[in-house]
């Protein structure tokens, strides 16, 4: 009788990811995973002491992808504004990964190369050294909010996009002037959270970096 197969940590990241395609961090569990892979969850265990050390590994591996792309060139504020692009771009593919590092972070290498590319472009903007943990903290609540919250449009299927933006155009193009003077207003102008997501990505990291500048001041 031959035993059950020894699957390596490569190979149950790589399970985990795809099952983490149609599932999302609330139902996916360690058994679900072993039972797609044919095997039992203490065999699982040998290599993630919990679901939450598993997940944060398998987001950690979209932040190495994203890294090996990467190349720091430029001034301090084009290497943040690359760096976040390329991180949007790497958790596009996978979106449902993106809560996931917002929610349970990374320890792993994707994450180290993450901070340090942060905090050395923080460096090279001019900021004391004792200012730049507080403003490394903003940037990466600030790009982790962005991806998750654009990961949240991208998960979403094409029949409830449209249902979306027709609720959108009731609830503001019937809004009462009465009531909602402002919003009447303003109607025509104003668009659904899915539309142009990468100019506001763009353009609240852009504010976010102008602010930054501004704290530093003439160099």
């Amino acid at each position: 009788m031959t035993g059950r197969r020894r699957w390596s940590t490569e190979e149950i990241l790589d399970a985990a990811a795809e099952l983490l395609r149609t599932d999302d961090a609330e139902t996916f569990s360690v058994r679900k995973l072993a039972a797609a892979l044919g095997t039992d969850s203490s065999s699982l265990y040998r290599h993630f002491r919990s679901k939450t050390e598993l997940l944060r590994a398998v987001a950690d591996r979209i932040l190495l992808s994203a890294m090996n792309g990467y190349r720091a060139e430029g001034d301090w504020k084009q290497r943040l504004l690359a760096l976040a692009l390329h991180l949007r771009e790497a958790f596009g593919e996978q979106p449902q990964l993106a809560s996931i590092w917002g929610r349970y972070a990374s320890s792993g290498t994707g994450s180290r190369l993450v901070m340090e590319e942060v905090l050395q472009a923080l460096r090279a903007s001019g900021l004391p050294d004792a200012a730049i943990p507080a403003y490394y903290h903003r940037m990466a609540v600030l790009i982790s909010a962005l991806i998750a919250s654009e990961a949240g449009i991208s998960t979403v299927t094409p029949a409830e996009l449209e249902q979306g933006r027709e609720l959108f155009r009731v609830a503001v193009l019937g809004a009462d002037p009465e009531h909602f003077p402002a919003l009447a207003h303003f109607a025509r102008d104003l668009r659904p959270l899915g539309v142009d997501r990468r100019a506001a990505f763009e353009e609240i990291l852009a504010a976010q970096l102008a602010h930054l500048e501004t704290a530093i001041g003439p160099q």
